[in-house]
């Protein structure tokens, strides 16, 4: 798992970039990519979007 405060637009192979939340795509090297981050149960949840629109269409935390 890629460390998700890091860049991950650069240099992130597919095999290593997290998937959408909303429609998985493979988020490899996308600027667009957004990134929530969450505490649930004492620990830090992400869900990551390949753009700004999964981002506003997710329905989750």
């Amino acid at each position: 798992m890629v460390d998700p405060t890091s860049d991950h637009h650069e240099d992130i192979d597919e095999e290593d970039a997290p998937n959408c939340a909303v429609c998985d795509a493979v988020i490899a090297n996308e600027v667009t990519h957004r990134v929530i981050t969450w505490v649930e149960d004492d620990g830090v949840e992400t869900a990551h979007f390949c753009d700004e629109d999964c981002r506003e269409s997710w329905g989750g935390a």
